[in-house]
């Protein structure tokens, strides 16, 4: 038996989590000087709900050892565990689980997505998908490692007041950000967020964020597994499937929630696309 494990770094959909009893081990987020444990006791609708009634913004920690070791030790000798990290570059939870495994559980792989959100989570549902049909633990990690540089991850923010109160821009330059009305697009490269290009007004987002993919992938989609994340913006997702499909054909799109751990940097309007 092969057991997929990943952390709360991944924004997974909910019916890959239900289908395939994927376990999730949690960051803590600390917020107004309380401890929760995100997706555990802090549900995605009460964080975005905090942020936006919030004028600070939440920290995150890592998963500790003690997690890791009691996830690990749910499970038996005779189940293989494999563990699917957020970015290692990002966050030291990748860390953490390398000292549990090294302490006696010798049934664990680990692999280092050095990717985020629902980036990360492209790896999760290969990761499934692969046990699903049969394959070797050693099959699995060599399939996602060629796996690495075929995924594209972008996303936006409705306001630059988050990235503000979390100290990433300065307060001058998202004055007059929000003043004109321009949204960054970002990325995920080697692990980290940067800035790809910038954006005059929202409805750019959409567009800039489909082409993004179809610039990488081409527009035949078919057979490319794609997730849309949003924050508390649910009904940006329509307008972002639309944009999607007029650039490019689609089939197997996936829609989250993105998670407390980004939207703790991010603030809980924001609009991502990945594609594996």
């Amino acid at each position: 038996m092969i057991k997929i494990v990943c952390d709360s770094i991944s924004d997974l959909p909910q019916e890959i989590l239900e289908k395939y009893n994927v376990d999730i081990v949690p960051l803590t987020v600390i917020f107004n000087d309380k401890e929760y444990l995100a997706g555990e006791n802090l549900t995605t609708k009460d964080f975005y709900k905090m942020l936006r009634e919030s004028d600070s913004m939440p920290k995150t920690s890592q998963a500790t050892y003690v997690q890791f070791k009691s996830v690990f030790e749910k499970y038996d000798e005779n189940t293989q565990i494999i563990y699917i990290s957020g970015s290692s570059i990002a966050s030291g939870t990748y860390q953490s689980a390398m000292l549990a495994k090294n302490d006696g559980h010798d049934n664990v792989s680990i692999f280092d997505t050095v990717n985020l959100s629902i980036g990360s989570a492209l790896f999760v549902i290969k990761a499934c998908e692969m046990v699903e049909m049969g394959y070797s633990v050693n099959d699995i990690l060599s399939n996602l490692e060629k796996h690495k540089n075929e995924v594209e991850v972008a996303f936006s923010v409705d306001t630059l007041e988050y990235l503000k109160m979390g100290g990433r821009i300065s307060s001058t330059k998202a004055a007059l950000g929000n003043l004109l009305s321009i949204k960054p697009i970002l990325e995920v490269k080697d692990g980290l967020v940067s800035q790809k290009s910038q954006v005059r007004g929202k409805k750019q987002i959409y567009s800039t964020l489909a082409k993004t993919i179809v610039n990488r992938f081409g527009k035949d989609l078919k057979d490319k597994t794609i997730i849309l994340g949003c924050g508390d913006n649910e009904d940006d997702l329509g307008v972002m499937k639309e944009a999607l499909e007029k650039e490019g054909e689609v089939k197997n799109i996936y829609f989250v929630n993105i998670g407390c751990v980004i939207c703790s940097h991010s603030g809980p309007g924001v609009m991502g696309i990945s594609c594996m």
